[in-house]
């Protein structure tokens, strides 16, 4: 790493019991219980602040010291003298205004607050799935912080789930290593969520929330059972490569320039039992900023019909493909007929470095009264850079022209300059009523719960790898549920109609196609969360493919409930998600074909139809293969699928009482290619 970094701070548990050791030869211990008993945190003020965590009576994490150094070298968290302590309990309901895994999020903790000499504060809070810290000041002057020390000491060698990172010029677009602890070198770091896997114990991933006016962190090695903090340096020169990437060529000796007087971000640490429940955490947006908007009404998730991952290669018309208005057009007309509410206008609408030198083969002005009469949202994509520069008159152009939201690409760093570029865009979009989609991004850390209209990033080696590599995998799919998405809405971009198994794929820039099969790619948008969620093959190909299509038409981006079926990282993963009276369920595993049973009993009571597509038999070799079924199932009955190597399973379950978009035929089978 050439960059300079420092090391930051991690805690928590939940529900309170305070235990002060007034022993001279002690130092200060305050222990916190979580409500169900099972998570206790240890905050010890001696020499240093450090803290501790068991799970079941286990010690997870030993004795690790969290401290920040700011002006004048001056070392919060080092001889802390506690002036004041304050606790409270809180147990409440949270409604997002945008739903991911649920329309209703319970947010049970006690909280303990520690004021320290020095105008500085220490807040932790327990939780029954994870704890988290965070520091706070309350200086009058501006603050720099030169450094942030975070340490986690595990008690053992555990194997993590790492995405390692080559320098802080990243898209976070990584692959997952699987390291034991004490083969990480200091020299190597990866961006977050970490995920470690405990022997005999939990899982415990490490991440962040409230990330605001400061850079994100990173986790590096230290060679030995402990992972430690470190930050991207502030930013004193930068230089433009290219037509949109900008590089930090000079940084400071700090990490940040802030003011005195702020809370610092959440420091967490998940707990897991079993991997289901990685899923089902909900820490990062629980610990986020609360909403900043008066006005949400206007903010409308869905799906997004996209034009770069298949080349605009349409087909079977009357006008040359390409980007243009006609082109275009043909996109609007598959989404208003399709129930898709957004079409992206990706790479080539404007000239790079110019958001107003627009494409003379697009009429623009007509494109969005077409869109329009069609009730039909535009996107934009944007380089970050040049929406910089041309920031109010472009986003006030793109007002006047009715655009929904823009696409915001190639950041590819979260320094504390990048990271008030994401609030900056986020507030000034809200004012003109666009959403907005972070590409070449950070992990999602809480902005979305402030901006709502941000519904979904990058951040994720996705669909997209698959152009130039033999990358994503089916494992590598199986993984994000219990790591990537641990932070946040994931634009994985699904949506391939031409499937491979590994031995005859290969990447084709212009034509792409998927690794693993059909109802892989099916099931993605089940079990990736997403409120704008992408259909990234051709319109040509969905046309191709009227069955699929109906599915992907009727697929909701947004959930009122979820329900974990069967998981384990890297192997597999089943969900089943409600979205009003709907269920629908996707399952998906790696390269090992597999049987799962799935207990229906969340259902409830009564007969339910249900529609389903599943690996055809020949699916291991040609992975296109599928059968859809429609039948009548029972709610105390219990299904088991079977999955093709690098399958996939998608349902839409209805109840039979209600009207249906889908005949309900006991015991209909429909192969590919059937009418």
């Amino acid at each position: 790493m050439r960059d300079s970094l420092k090391v930051s701070g991690m805690v928590a548990s939940c529900v309170f019991v305070l235990t002060l050791n007034h022993s001279p030869a002690m130092a200060p211990e305050y222990r916190v219980v979580s409500p169900n008993g099972l998570v206790t945190v240890t905050v010890t003020t001696g020499r240093n602040i450090s803290y501790a965590v068991s799970f079941g009576g286990r010690e997870l994490v030993s004795a690790s010291t969290i401290s920040m150094t700011v002006t004048g070298g001056r070392v919060l968290g080092r001889r802390p003298v506690v002036v004041n302590e304050s606790r409270r309990t809180v147990d409440e309901i949270i409604r997002p205004v945008v739903r991911e895994k649920a329309a209703e999020i319970r947010d049970a903790f006690s909280e303990l607050s520690l004021e320290l000499r020095g105008e500085y504060g220490l807040d932790v809070r327990a939780y029954d799935d994870g704890v988290a810290y965070r520091f706070r000041t309350a200086m009058s002057d501006e603050q720099t912080v030169i450094s942030e020390e975070f340490t986690i000491n595990f008690t053992s060698d555990h194997s993590a789930y790492f995405p390692t990172e080559e320098s802080f010029l990243t898209h976070s677009e990584r692959l997952y290593e699987q390291p034991v602890l004490s083969e990480i070198p200091p020299e190597k770091m990866a961006s977050m969520p970490v995920l470690v896997d405990v022997d005999g114990g939990p899982k415990v991933a490490i991440t962040e929330s409230d990330l605001r006016d400061y850079p994100g962190m990173y986790l590096a090695g230290t060679g030995g059972t402990a992972l430690r903090g470190v930050f991207p340096a502030y930013p004193l020169k930068e230089e433009q490569v290219g037509d949109r990437t900008v590089r930090v060529v000079e940084r400071a000796d700090y990490i940040a320039r802030t003011s005195g007087e702020r809370t610092f971000p959440w420091r967490i640490l998940i707990i897991a039992r079993e991997d289901a429940d990685l899923i089902e955490n909900t820490m990062v947006y629980r610990l986020a900023p609360k909403l900043e908007l008066v006005d949400t009404s206007w903010i409308r998730p869905g799906k997004v019909a996209w034009d770069w991952w298949n080349a605009n290669n349409i087909y079977g018309v009357d006008f040359r493909a390409g980007v243009n208005t006609e082109t275009y057009r043909y996109y609007i007309d598959f989404a208003a007929d399709h129930g898709t509410e957004y079409v992206i206008l990706d790479e080539g609408w404007y000239g790079l470095g110019d958001l107003f030198d627009i494409n003379p083969e697009i009429d623009m002005e007509e494109l969005l009264s077409f869109a329009r009469d069609r009730g039909v949202g535009i996107i934009l994509w944007v380089v970050w850079k040049t929406l910089d520069d041309q920031l109010q008159p472009a986003l006030d152009q793109f007002e006047r022209w009715g655009v929904a939201g823009i696409k915001v690409d190639f950041m590819q760093r979260d320094d504390q300059l990048m990271v008030h570029y994401y609030w900056k865009i986020a507030a000034e979009a809200a004012k003109r009523r666009l959403l907005v989609d972070f590409h070449g991004a950070y992990k999602p850390a809480g902005l979305r719960r402030a901006y709502p209209n941000v519904l979904t990033r990058e951040g994720v080696r996705g669909l997209e790898n698959s152009k130039w590599s033999e990358h994503p995998t089916p494992e590598h799919n199986v993984t994000l549920p219990f790591t990537r998405m641990l932070a946040g809405p994931v634009d994985y971009t699904p949506g391939a109609m031409i499937n491979a198994q590994e031995k005859n794929f290969h990447p084709v820039f212009t034509r792409p196609m998927s690794l693993g099969t059909r109802c892989h790619q099916l099931a993605m948008y089940v079990v990736f969360e997403s409120p704008l969620q992408m259909l990234a093959d051709s319109p040509s190909n969905y046309l191709r493919e009227p069955e699929c299509l109906r599915f992907l038409s009727a697929v909701p981006t947004v959930w009122d409930e979820t329900r974990v079926l069967a998981a384990r990282v890297g192997d597999y993963v089943a969900l089943a998600r409600r979205h009003g009276d709907e269920w629908y369920i996707g399952a998906m595993t790696d390269w090992k074909p597999r049987e799962l049973a799935l207990d229906l009993s969340f259902l409830g009571e009564g007969a339910f139809c249900i529609e389903i597509f599943e690996d055809g038999v020949n699916a291991d070799r040609n992975a296109i293969d599928y059968r859809r079924v429609e039948k009548t199932i029972m709610a105390d009955e219990s299904l088991t699928i079977s999955l093709a190597p690098g399958g996939g399973w998608a349902a839409r379950i209805t109840p039979r009482v209600l009207p249906r978009a889908f005949s309900c035929t006991l015991n209909a089978v429909h192969y590919r290619g059937d009418p």
